[in-house]
């Protein structure tokens, strides 16, 4: 409980987390609005209902959607309210500005104690430390429910459209040509394809840490290009084939970096015999319109995610959302009335509509019958329904790479060697974890209706244009790479 040995690591809108220099262990604490700083709007009793809330949700509903192996679910812990005080002033000068509209909870003394996944603990310490990227890979796929009003929702993706208004509304100054339909087609061909706009464009979707440390991320509303020299410098020991250094340009060391992490997101994350899942949504809601991929390009592989992979379990959740936001309104307006008819505390509790998230809740949105029999129950369950899905849309994957030790030994060292030789990408241990689990408030329905009329709107109004005076996407680092000479290099043997 020193605070000199927490430091600021990151924050989203509505908590701050901090890390331990030495122990592989998180802090998430709540914020509120400035102007609440002297009188803080909840309880110190709602403030641990509120945590408390966030672990239930993640490990009794989302680690069964998702699957255990991925979720670290943390738990609620009570800090000495000096020392919390203590680390807000600490980490106060570390904060973006545009993020210090809100401050860190210094009341209660209620945080999320969670393992720190940017420096994990997976084997023996090499002498490399460990990267770890963040992706937060969004909605992979195309609405199909009756109730869409707009045809377009169904041919260009959430994610693309969303880019347009970004950049309209000045958040972004250039679109990320990244689409999320891409990443989880399973392709092999287009998840590179979009892995390589991510690291062109990362916006908040892709960051990339080493031994902890965040050494490559965009910063929101700046136009700072980012260094892409930098980067390769921090990822080019990382892909250097045994003594002999062979093949290391720069588009090289991206394109084994990419391979790396495609392998990983199609892995089964750990144990487990999945199989290969083809086009579980049909041809037509797994190409976006305004993806830059051309569709020609496949030359082979699959269309479809292996059953065990994160991507598929993230895409499966996602797809909980049958209605569409427009379908879903209508049945939130249900549940609104009926508590207004009936303002009894008890409906609420009986609705779970702010939890508790236990086994029941899950149950509610899993035996939710297809078709509507004008209930409140059938609603509120399509409500809970399209809030894990929203949850899905929102969460973050974490993919460690520890690089294996060179000095393994037996079968293992041998194989190792071989990889050497033929100029296979390194070997790495790995793991994959998903983040920002929380439950999306029941209350936020009516603004998540208007946030995509004005998104869809705003991109019917352009024709997919861009803003005069949004600047072009960057030639970016790939361009570089390939202009890059190849060089022939003979060593000693």
């Amino acid at each position: 409980m020193d605070e000199k040995d927490w430091k600021y690591h990151g924050e989203g809108n509505k908590s701050l987390v901090l890390s331990h220099v030495q122990l592989s262990r998180v802090l998430r604490l709540l914020k509120y609005p400035a102007e609440d700083s002297e009188n803080p709007p909840q309880t110190v009793e709602q403030a641990f209902r509120q945590i408390q809330n966030i672990v239930d949700f993640s490990s009794n509903v989302m680690s069964s959607l998702l699957g255990e192996k991925f979720i670290h679910s943390g738990e609620v812990v009570k800090l000495p309210l000096e020392f919390v005080r203590q680390l807000s002033i600490r980490v106060q000068h570390q904060r973006p500005a545009w993020r210090c509209d809100k401050v860190m909870d210094i009341y209660s003394g209620c945080a999320l104690c969670l393992p720190n996944l940017t420096s994990p603990v997976l084997h023996q310490p090499t002498h490399t430390p460990p990267l770890c990227i963040e992706i937060k890979p969004k909605c992979g796929f195309l609405p199909s429910s009756k109730h869409v009003s707009k045809d377009i929702k169904t041919k260009v993706c959430r994610f693309c459209m969303h880019q347009h208004y970004k950049v309209a509304s000045g958040k972004w100054r250039r679109r990320s040509l990244y689409c999320p339909l891409d990443l989880f087609s399973g392709n092999r061909q287009r998840m590179h394809f979009a892995i390589r706009h991510l690291i062109e464009e990362p916006q908040n979707n892709f960051k990339i840490f080493k031994g902890g440390q965040c050494i490559y991320s965009s910063k929101e509303g700046s136009d700072d290009s980012l260094d892409p020299n930098s980067l390769l410098h921090h990822l080019r020991p990382y892909f250097l084939y045994g003594n002999n250094r062979i093949n290391t340009t720069s588009k090289a060391v991206l394109n084994d970096f990419i391979q790396v992490l495609v392998n990983a997101l199609l892995s089964g994350g750990g144990g487990g015999d999945g199989g290969m899942v083809t086009e579980r949504q049909g041809e037509g809601r797994s190409f976006c319109e305004a993806s830059h991929f051309n569709k020609e390009r496949i030359r082979h592989g699959s269309q479809g995610l292996p059953s065990d992979s994160v991507l598929f379990r993230i895409l499966q959740t996602q797809m909980l959302d049958t209605q569409d936001i427009e379908g879903l309104y209508p049945l939130y307006h249900r549940v609104e009335q009926h508590l207004q008819d009936f303002p009894k505390e008890s409906i609420r509790t009986r609705l779970q509509i702010d939890g508790p998230y236990d086994e029941a809740f899950l149950e509610k949105l899993q035996k939710c019958p297809t078709e509507d029999d004008g209930s409140v129950e059938f609603a509120v369950a399509k409500v809970h329904q399209y809030r894990v899905a929203m949850t899905a849309k929102d969460c973050s994957i974490m993919v460690a790479l520890v690089p294996s030790s060179e000095k393994e030994e037996d079968d293992e060292g041998q194989r190792q060697l071989r990889d050497f030789l033929s100029s296979r990408p390194p070997a790495f241990s790995y793991s994959v974890s998903i983040l920002d689990l929380d439950p999306k408030p029941f209350d936020s329905i009516p603004r998540q209706l208007r946030l995509d009329q004005k998104i869809v709107s705003c991109y019917l109004r352009t024709g997919g244009a861009l803003p005069k005076g949004s600047l072009p996407s960057l030639p970016g680092i790939f361009t570089a790479a390939e202009r890059e000479d190849c060089t022939l290099l003979f060593h000693p043997v």
